[in-house]
């Protein structure tokens, strides 16, 4: 049997470390897919939708570290993938979207071929950092060599490589070079001048602050050493668990959005070191939020350099590297203001009693959660005001890949993200719990099938109300309360688990939260627990919609 270009794309994935991959056999990929299957290296989850396939793989690239690996086919396959594409790339998720074309007769013609998109690439680019095109068998593994290295390459990011239908049967020579496959990275060492010059400006601070991002992920333990130093910590919300959130010296994910305890505590912080972070507007309320006024910040990224907020020293390196430096430059040089830890707790404690008492009825739903949760356990959410409120905020997260949710603010991840975080943690014996609201879930609920077919650890918590709650608020808030086109008609969905065979359980009152979901953790598989917010009560509004606009009438 000869050796093909799907055969390459196979192996190749394989060599990669790919172990997992999503998406939708079609007339496209086929040859691909049936590499994958007859060398049963690598398991395939057959999604319902490619969007769905899309979050899969994305969140299986946040948890394991790795590529996420979609299938699609071209055309119409390739743009149901879009919106995942959009969010692995806010998210600066490593994914690999491997997608057919046209064969080669055919292609950028316009002559009407099955799902021919001849602005396909174009549409692609526009949410990837890269998309590349397989012109010929011999080109394939330059191809794929080239893009994976961009993918994971900082910032990371989605990549697409197209791949012709006709080109993946045809036969290509084996490269030899897959038996020592070594992925090209590109890390940039900082340059110690860069270094001294931070160090010299942290070293007289007496109240430092660390503000951790994604691009930190892999520097816990560089960080917890300068958290030894006297450092104080807080993270964006991409950024959660790379201290663990009981760690007495960090703020964890009550960075200030939604907590003016925690803005009035930076202005006695004098000096903020920012670490792999966008300091994106949605988390920093349009810029808006008061930071200290001395910030040095440390990205790979040189376009970081005051993108949002201006940096007195810009440190361009790994965070890890970076850190590292610092700490043995400041090592016995640092005077931190001892009353400085005691204040940080004080601020944490007060913002999150504070925003804790504005939840409602909902307000003992965290603690109820967390303790019903292993302490391992992955914490998946939707866009939904729970998701925007206390599950951002208020539930802590112990591990620097153990919180995954749309950065971009879309709904309707939160069922494939937990699916393919599932997916990942389940090897190691993990349980991972995904919140939603039910119009998020609606969006994916064809997923429920995937969820049932892979045997996901997996518990699906969806908070039924039967509207868009955050719109409505925004409408409240900016159009006088007219709620127009927000009431949703919902499936039972107690009877929905029940035709997918998965296990469901009801809470009707806020005290037996905590003690339905530690049932439904137990179970094996998945599980679904629906929370009837009309028992309960609504959901207080989160954030700035829950203030009038500047100039409304009282």
């Amino acid at each position: 049997m000869a050796y093909t270009v799907g055969d390459l794309v196979a192996e190749f994935l394989a060599a990669a470390g790919v172990d997992t991959a999503f998406g939708i056999v079609s007339v496209h990929n086929i040859p691909i897919l049936d590499a994958i299957g007859r060398r049963n290296a690598i398991r395939f989850v057959p999604a319902r939708g490619e969007m769905g396939g899309g979050h899969m793989a994305d969140a299986y690239a946040r948890v394991s570290g790795g590529l996420g690996v979609l299938v699609t086919s071209t055309g119409p396959g390739a743009a149901n993938a879009v919106p995942a594409l959009v969010e692995a790339q806010f998210a600066g998720s490593p994914m690999l979207h491997i997608t057919g074309q046209t064969s080669t007769k055919c292609q950028d013609r316009d002559t009407g071929a099955v799902h021919d998109l001849p602005g396909q690439g174009a549409m692609l680019a526009a949410v990837c950092k890269s998309v590349h095109r397989v012109r010929a068998p011999e080109e394939t593994f330059g191809v794929l060599l080239a893009a994976a290295g961009d993918a994971l390459a900082a910032p990371r990011g989605p990549v697409t490589i197209e791949i012709p239908s006709d080109l993946q049967r045809a036969a290509v020579t084996r490269p030899a070079a897959l038996d020592r496959l070594v992925l090209p990275s590109r890390h940039t060492p900082p340059a110690a001048e860069e270094l001294d010059a931070a160090a010299e400006l942290l070293a007289s601070m007496k109240r430092p602050m660390l503000w951790l991002g994604n691009g930190a992920r892999e520097a816990g333990r560089e960080a917890e050493a300068l958290l030894d130093l006297g450092f104080g910590a807080v993270s964006s919300w991409n950024g959660r668990g790379i201290v663990p959130e009981d760690h007495p010296r960090t703020l964890g994910a009550l960075h200030g959005n939604g907590a003016p305890e925690i803005e009035a505590f930076y202005q006695d912080v004098d000096a903020m070191l920012v670490v792999g972070s966008r300091l994106r507007g949605h988390e920093m309320l349009d810029g808006a939020l008061r930071l200290p006024r001395r910030l040095v910040q440390v990205d790979l990224n040189p376009r970081a350099i005051g993108r949002t907020y201006a940096s007195e020293l810009f440190v361009c390196g790994d965070a890890a590297a970076v850190l590292a430096g610092l700490r043995q430059r400041l090592e016995g040089r640092m005077r931190v203001d001892p009353r400085f830890g005691a204040d940080l707790a004080a601020a944490r404690h007060q913002a999150s009693e504070a925003y804790r008492a504005s939840l409602g009825p909902y307000a003992t739903f965290p603690a109820q959660l967390r303790a019903a949760m292993p302490r391992d356990a992955l914490w998946v959410r939707d866009a939904t005001v729970a998701g925007a409120t206390w599950a951002h905020r208020l539930m802590p997260v112990y591990g620097p890949r153990d919180s995954v949710h749309p950065v971009g603010a879309a709904i309707g991840p939160g069922l494939p993200f937990g699916i393919g975080a599932a997916l990942s943690a389940g090897r190691d014996g993990r349980k991972t719990v995904m919140l939603a609201g039910d119009g998020g879930f609606a969006m994916n609920m064809t997923e429920l099938w995937t969820a049932a077919q892979e045997s996901a650890e997996l518990c699906i918590i969806v908070m039924n109300d039967g509207i868009y709650a955050a719109i409505g608020h925004i409408q409240d808030s900016f159009q006088e309360g007219r709620r127009f086109f927000g009431e949703l008609r919902g499936p039972d969905l107690q009877g929905l688990a029940k035709l997918a065979g998965i296990p469901s359980w009801r809470v009707e009152s806020a005290d037996s939260f905590g003690d339905i979901v530690a049932r439904a953790i137990a179970t094996p598989g998945p599980s679904l627990v629906e929370v009837n917010m009309h028992a309960i009560g609504p959901v207080p509004a989160y954030g700035v919609y829950a203030r009038r606009p500047a100039g409304a009438a009282a």
